[in-house]
């Protein structure tokens, strides 16, 4: 497979290109969606290439291996792995040159991954030549060990950022500036191109891009720099990932957003034209080489689709003569595509791509289609031999990602993420960043966020704190609260109380208008409902008094599980929708589904934060000490409760003796 850089360089003088990024899902269902999904894309959008996330400290170091073999092996596609280097074995950085290398993939987009800690992350036993902190601080020691065990087999990609990077969390610490003499140094340890951070601020990134292709060195000049995009899949989303990134919003945007930030349809429409805006504004400009586009999807297909077609990115197909292509969606009428020659150029002499009338059965030779059940099984006599299948171009693609047909139908399902409650069979099920557990701040910033608690009553303090607003954050929560929280913060409270630790919960909703100020989502001609619901971690003691009410009752689903391993559940095969909605002209959305697949997969990822916690303090402290203590004791129960209309209910159980 080809380098990155050397398929840049192939393109036209004035031609533009844009790149994919997806991770690793959590589950095996989002996985094979998210390969079927890959392909729709592939063929559909034809990016130049595609990247594929690496887990912090190497946590899904092997799904990300496997979804890069997916994709630069099965599907044919250009793939760059992302690479971090710190916190985590020498042998895995080693392990992972080695398979990409295996695989084909000749592309590496080299990172530093979180601040080194060598002391934390050190597994016990594991010898101090292990660690990868030994030998890789910065993406430059990546940058330079690469080059230095593989020469240029490898075509290195290293980040850059617009507004600058923040180490501390803190927008006032980021400087492009102060970032300019490490990305220089980068560049000249063998970094073939850069890759940035989204950004939002046009002007922001357009001072940056002048800042480094100017600067006296030279060594900016010509490379290509490859500006970071994230469509908007929702306000909520965006909000999130602005903050983890720190990167700016300006204020029209903002603006424009937050008038339809209560109906989720209207955001997805307004931040398709925002970026299409972006997109066009960089095409305008003039750069030193090909210009080009990544796209950080989040698994997510619509958004990224109508981006691509509004701004004519997607690549040209040409076929063999001028008559016009019928592509069949599913049910309804076949949409007719136009496929028209390059510009200046005829008709004459071009391919017919191969995916035309591919098919996986073999077909009778007719003269004329039949009316029988079994004209799927017949060719035209000028279509003999000739494999079948869909032409893929603009059209289609905007036709997918409307929805219409069953290629819409499997591009839009999952069209309202909803963070880890959402569908455990979707690609971007979970955290929708794909990076693994982690506390989402610095460690100076966690210490002054929760202090050094010794005793359980701090624990409790830190989720009270949290709860009336005093604290931003939690562990397991990088945002405040939402205004639906404050409904039962009274029964929340009292839990605390109890020693019980609220993670997640909502209350009961039982036909409120979307378009409502607190509870709202989706579409603004619609009703929404939620079963009322709580995930807590409660001691061990208490959790096995609880059992067996939880098992009694009637209108109780559970879910529990502890860092060892155990696990009970009412119905371990049971799927509980507890937030839907009915719009017109849709079928009802559930976007929040809790199953024993999407707990078990945040079960796993929810005692890892307990040990991403811990780590931040010495390991012989008193601090560290409870944490290990109390992560090992306690079980995370999820409790849902079927009654939507007197979901009251629910609270007035768990306070009950």
């Amino acid at each position: 497979m080809e380098k990155i850089t050397d398929k840049i360089a192939g393109l036209g003088k004035d031609a533009n290109y844009f790149s994919l990024e997806f991770f690793p899902p959590k589950t095996a269902m989002g996985f094979a969606n998210l390969q079927t999904r890959l392909e729709r894309m592939s063929q559909a959008l034809r990016p130049l290439f595609v990247t594929v996330t690496w887990g912090a400290g190497g946590s899904t170091a092997q799904k990300s291996l496997e979804l890069a073999e997916i994709c630069q092996r099965q599907l044919g596609l250009t793939t760059c792995l992302h690479l971090t280097c710190t916190n985590m074995s020498r042998s895995l950085v080693d392990e992972a040159l080695e398979q990409a290398k295996v695989l084909g993939i000749r592309n590496i987009l080299a990172l530093r991954g979180d601040a080194p800690r060598s002391e934390e992350y050190r597994e016990e036993g594991a010898p101090p030549e292990e660690d990868s902190n030994k030998d890789f601080t910065w993406a430059i020691d990546l940058v330079r060990y690469i080059r230095k065990q593989y020469g240029d087999y490898f075509c290195i990609g290293v980040a850059a950022y617009p507004e600058g990077h923040s180490d501390e969390s803190h927008p006032e610490h980021q400087s492009v500036e102060h970032d300019l003499p490490y990305l220089i140094e980068k560049v000249k340890a063998g970094a073939d191109f850069l890759m940035t951070q989204l950004f939002f601020d046009v002007e922001a990134y357009d001072r940056a891009e002048k800042l480094w292709r100017e600067h006296e060195s030279g060594a900016l000049k010509t490379i290509p720099i490859i500006p970071g995009l994230m469509p908007i899949q929702s306000y909520a989303i965006l909000r999130r990932t602005t903050k983890l990134s720190h990167a700016k919003l300006p204020a029209d945007i903002l603006a424009r957003l937050d008038a339809v930030k209560g109906d989720d349809e209207l955001v997805k429409q307004v931040g398709v034209k925002i970026l299409s805006e972006i997109v066009e504004h960089l095409q305008s400009r003039p750069d030193t080489c090909r210009r080009g586009f990544h796209f950080y999807t989040l698994n997510l297909e619509k958004a990224v689709s109508h981006i691509v077609e509004d701004t004519k990115l997607i690549p040209p197909t040409f076929i063999e003569d001028d008559e016009e292509a019928i592509v069949d969606m599913g049910p309804g009428s076949p949409i007719p595509i136009s496929i028209s020659p390059p510009e200046g150029g005829s008709s004459r002499g071009r391919r017919r791509l191969s995916s035309v009338n591919s098919g996986p059965r073999n077909r009778v030779v007719v003269s004329r289609p039949s009316k029988s059940s079994n004209a799927s099984y017949e060719a035209p006599e000028t279509e003999a031999g000739i494999p079948k299948g869909p032409i893929n171009s603009r059209a289609n693609t905007l036709a997918i990602s409307e929805g219409e047909g069953s290629l819409g139908r499997e591009a839009t399902w999952d069209d309202f993420p909803n963070g880890r409650w959402g569908d455990a069979r979707s690609p971007a099920f979970g955290e929708i960043d794909g990076y693994g557990p982690t506390l989402h701040v610095s460690t100076p910033q966690a210490l002054k966020l929760w202090g050094h608690p010794v005793e359980r009553a701090d624990i409790s303090s830190i989720f009270k704190k949290h709860l009336i607003g005093e604290l931003e954050a939690l562990p397991w929560s990088e945002q405040g609260l939402s205004p639906e929280t404050s409904t039962i913060s009274k029964e929340l409270l009292a839990l605390i109380d109890k020693g019980w630790w609220s993670v997640a919960s909502q209350p009961a909703v039982n036909g409120v208008k979307s378009t409502d100020s607190v509870f709202g989502w989706g579409p603004k001609n619609g009703y929404v409902f939620q079963k009322p619901f709580i995930e807590l971690f409660i001691p061990s003691k208490d959790f096995h008094k609880l059992l067996p009410r939880l098992t009694a009752h009637e209108q109780i689903t559970y879910f529990a599980g502890n860092a060892a391993g155990d696990f009970e559940a009412s119905d371990e095969n049971g799927v509980n929708p507890v937030t839907w909605g009915t719009f017109a002209g849709k079928e009802i959305i559930t976007p929040t589904i809790i199953e024993s697949v999407s707990f078990k997969s945040w079960l796993d990822e929810a005692y890892s934060i307990w040990r991403e916690w811990q780590r931040i303090y010495p390991p012989r402290s008193q601090t560290a000490k409870l944490l290990g203590e109390i992560r090992e004791d306690v079980w995370l129960v999820n409790i849902i409760w079927g009654d939507f209309v007197e979901g009251q209910g629910l609270w007035e159980f768990l306070m009950a003796d």
